[in-house]
């Protein structure tokens, strides 16, 4: 029976950079995996896919709308789905055989099967038990529906099923304006789909700043796609390969149906911890199906640790990393961190969207003194040049210490722009120490240091 200083359970992103971590810090590691591929959800059928999706449409979008605004003649581009997902399912095998050829630079043992915790120090992959020191649960989520909403993959679809259809739909009805939501909204919408949005509250995507809402929502619709806010879904019903989705208005009660080839259920996700017998264990968990940890990320259970989706917090694949490397730095003995104020989150639209830190909203709520620097693309020679100058920039600083308490971007490059402001967070840095700093020109990132001199005595280019 092999023996070892830690096994993980799941190999997506908190997964597998905690085994590599433990494997760094000198742990005999192990980590299970039921998949045919490691990488979990997001390298196979989240993040990367989703990404390759968005790239390739949006490039469809600039042949058809900039390409001779900038004298490249070409003839009206034809989308090739196979091909589309034939270029998607080269980049999950790309990232990950890449993780497979980590985990033997590392000497990770990857435990093929399903796994299981039959007690504490021992786990369970198929008939084979093998003896632990340290357990850690990164077993992630999966999505979660409505009741009354069915989902087969084939009409009515989670974001897995959106991302393999055997062709491209005339109608799409997406239920939830969230992240998933919206960025496969986006991907089809692009493609020449017919996309609905139903929305149950009366904003899309409601924990982003306000302002950047509105403004989003407005781009969207400009894109193409259509909302429904304060929509509460009652059903959905299939029949001979297409959709009606039946749901009434929150403000006055009116029952409305909408018909579509395809449903894309987008309401969000849940922790994945079926099997793995917590609760014979005696693991708590929450009354939203999440593990409990302490400060360290350890169960209520000596040796097992749980991170990522499985607990509570947002769930993101760079969340879930960092506290994978956390996890694993407590395990050998050293201290592991992870600052929640400074995680950053990201929408892949065209205009990106990102953020970090508090929003306005949060901000008033607490009551705390605040100034706000703002900055638009449409003053940045970058993004006029390349037809992406829509969005803004905005810094929330501390009005009396210029401390930065947030940021919230939508433009061009905003998943990248964003982590000047996370890298100025981390090390406390006020509004002024962005403005001070020089940044190259011509480039989106200018806009940054505009919006950080707003908080000051203004913007040069505003």
């Amino acid at each position: 029976m092999a023996s070892y200083d830690v096994i993980v359970i799941g190999s997506g992103p908190g997964g597998y950079v905690a085994a590599i971590r433990c494997a760094q810090l000198g742990l005999k590691t192990a980590c299970v995996e039921g998949r045919e591929t490691l990488g979990g959800t997001c390298l196979n059928v989240g993040c990367i896919p989703s990404k390759a999706l968005l790239h390739a449409s949006h490039q469809l979008h600039e042949a058809q709308h900039n390409f001779e605004k900038m004298g490249l003649k070409v003839g009206t581009p034809k989308v090739d789905w196979a091909q589309m997902l034939t270029y998607k399912q080269e980049t999950i095998d790309t990232n990950t055989k890449g993780i497979e050829f980590l985990f033997k630079k590392n000497k990770i043992d990857w435990l093929k099967g399903w796994g299981s915790i039959p007690e504490a120090g021992k786990v369970k992959v198929g008939d084979e038990v093998y003896d632990t020191k340290n357990i850690i649960v990164a077993s992630g989520s999966e999505p979660s529906s409505l009741p009354g909403v069915e989902i087969d993959e084939k009409v009515v679809v989670s974001s897995t099923g959106a991302l393999e259809l055997g062709k491209i739909p005339k109608k799409m009805v997406v239920i939830g304006a969230g992240v998933i939501g919206l960025e496969l909204g986006s991907v089809y919408a692009r493609l020449g789909t017919e996309v609905q949005v139903l929305e149950f509250l009366d904003t899309i995507t409601p924990t982003m700043d306000g302002e950047v809402q509105k403004n989003f929502l407005k781009l969207l619709k400009k894109q193409g796609l259509s909302f429904t806010l304060g929509a509460a879904v009652q059903g959905v019903e299939t029949a001979k390969g297409k959709a009606s989705v039946s749901y009434k208005l929150r403000k006055d009660d009116s029952e409305h149906s909408l018909e579509a080839d395809v449903v894309l259920v987008s309401t969000g996700r849940k922790p994945f911890t079926d099997g793995l017998g917590l609760e014979a264990l005696r693991v708590e968990i929450s009354d939203r199906g999440q593990i409990k940890t302490n400060d360290h990320w350890q169960t209520s259970v000596k040796g097992i640790y749980a991170i990522g989706d499985a607990i509570a917090g947002p769930m993101l694949a760079h969340k879930a990393e960092d506290e994978g490397m956390a996890a694993a730095e407590v395990i050998a003995g050293k201290h592991g961190h992870v600052n929640y104020g400074v995680i950053p989150s990201v929408i892949y639209t065209h205009p990106e969207v990102a953020s970090v830190g508090k929003t306005e909203e949060e901000l008033k709520k607490e009551g705390r003194a605040y100034k706000a620097g703002k900055f638009s693309f449409m003053g940045n020679g970058r993004a006029k040049a390349n037809f992406a100058a829509d969005g803004f920039v905005k810094i929330l600083a501390d009005k009396e210490t210029d401390r930065i308490l947030g940021a919230h971007i939508i433009g061009p490059m905003a998943g990248d722009l964003i982590h000047e402001i996370c890298v100025a967070m981390e090390f406390g840095a006020a509004a002024e120490d962005v403005a001070l700093t020089c940044h190259a020109h011509p480039t989106y990132s200018e806009a940054v240091r505009e919006a950080a001199l707003a908080c000051g005595d203004g913007a040069i280019h505003a």
